[in-house]
């Protein structure tokens, strides 16, 4: 049973909203064409949103969600509830409440209104607006109405879907990445990139979802050093290991996605043993194979019963081949991957950096690079901190399947992906410090 609202909370003069933060300043440069974004002047949070007006009252939202009712309950989770609510104009939208005296609550709010509130793009979630009405803290984001990525390819029951779609929601998702990458000074890292924040229209058209993690980066720096916070299957290697985060982290998490719509499978197989439960590492093999004798039977998944276009499908696995490379720096730009699916360039674009002699895909580098050994080791350390007394996967953090709408009620599925936190300690080099950066994220 949900709490409802403490019938005084209607009676009470709604506090003045904070001021909301400046509009996002874009680049104009060349990378805009792949992500498809619009490059706009820096207008204000309202006007850039598209409505009058970028704040509500408890009270407003109170109305919208007719008091926060079990019928319009979209999901649940650590973070607090989801509702579906209805404007007086009509237009739908989804508020999620966050849970009272959580830190990591009010960071990650802080984080979405200050990230969401300045980038616009047909591939992202549009923030609507927040209410802070004392110790609460709402979200206001469009609704949209057809779920996630998650439930549709690994929901119990669900149809199979087409490859069609799984290519559309593979460019999608890439543009929206693009244009947080490459289009945002600074650019924006969204570190939780996964398919149940993957939310779909009626068209299954993509939008990138839930930013309480992502952090700001200036170009000039080569990463930021960040407590570990994500998805156990999605983490690049380099991020869990040693809280080094740049863009190329969330090209990995990306490459982890294309695996799930290329194979079928989840990121952590939970039938497989301790160490055999990695999607990526279960798939390495097979996509050498495939791109190099054409032979996809072995990695496609077998619902598509092989249909599906081979020049495409080719496309899609050299893309996730080359995303979840174990060297951040031989990882592709997101404007290079939607290049590639779209088919615009040579495959050969994807290997930009790697040296001649080189595997294109997954060979070991020189010994200053991160090779598969490295990788190995690394990954068997961050399975331990992230399953420590969970060596069957059922504790309360996998147990229940989790989206930016939070769990879904109807259980979509029977394991979900839900966001953790591993601390681990960093040190940055050539003159830096020792610890984690306050960024401006939820999670610093």
């Amino acid at each position: 049973m949900h709490p409802s609202p403490p019938p005084a909370y209607a009676n009470r003069p709604p506090q003045q909203p904070a001021t909301p933060p400046a509009a996002m300043i874009n680049s104009s440069g060349g990378s805009g064409s792949y992500s498809g974004g619009e490059i706009l002047p820096p207008p204000s949070p309202g006007a850039a949103l598209g409505f009058s007006k970028s704040t509500f009252t408890y009270e407003e939202l109170l109305r919208a969600t007719d008091g926060f009712s079990d019928a319009n309950l979209l999901g649940q989770g650590g973070f607090g509830y989801v509702h579906r609510g209805v404007l007086p104009t009509g237009k739908e939208i989804a508020v999620k409440q966050l849970k009272v005296g959580s830190g990591q609550g009010e960071r990650e709010f802080q984080a979405e209104v200050e990230i969401i509130s300045r980038v616009h793009h047909k591939h992202l979630v549009s923030l609507v607006g927040y209410c802070i009405s004392g110790g609460k803290r709402l979200l206001v984001y469009e609704f949209v109405p057809n779920n996630t990525l998650e439930f549709h390819l690994h929901g119990k029951g669900r149809p199979t879907m087409e490859w069609p779609t799984r290519l559309k929601i593979a460019l999608g998702a890439a543009k929206g990445l693009a244009y947080l990458h490459e289009d945002c000074h600074p650019k924006i890292i969204h570190r939780d990139i996964k398919a149940s924040n993957i939310l779909l229209d009626f068209k299954f058209e993509a939008k990138v979802a839930d930013f309480g993690l992502a952090k700001f980066t200036s170009d000039n720096n080569t990463h930021v050093s960040t407590r570990v916070m994500g998805t156990f299957g999605y983490l690049a290697p380099e991020y869990a290991s040693s809280g080094k985060l740049t863009e190329k982290s969330d090209v990995f998490s990306y490459g982890v996605m294309l695996l799930e719509l290329i194979t079928g499978r989840r990121p952590v197989d939970t039938t497989q043993t301790f160490m055999d439960d990695s999607l990526v590492d279960w798939a390495r093999p097979l996509l050498m194979r495939a791109l190099e004798d054409g032979n996809y039977d072995s990695l496609v998944d077998p619902r598509l019963a092989k249909d599906f276009n081979p020049n495409e499908i080719a496309r899609m696995i050299a893309c996730a081949a080359a995303c979840v490379r174990h060297s951040a720096r031989r990882r592709p730009r997101m404007s290079q991957v939607v290049r590639a699916l779209e088919g615009d360039v040579s495959l050969e674009d994807l290997n930009e950096g790697v040296r001649p002699g080189h595997s294109r895909y997954f060979g070991s580098y020189s010994s200053s690079d991160y090779d598969s050994g490295q990788y190995n080791e690394d990954m068997k350390k961050f399975r331990k901190m992230a399953f420590t007394n969970n060596n069957d996967y059922t504790s309360s953090q996998y147990s229940a399947p989790t989206s930016e709408y939070g769990q879904i009620p109807s259980a979509s599925s029977s394991e979900g992906q839900q966001t953790q936190e591993i601390e681990t300690r960093t040190t940055t080099k050539k003159g830096g410090h020792s610890g984690y950066s306050s960024g401006y994220s939820g999670a610093s």
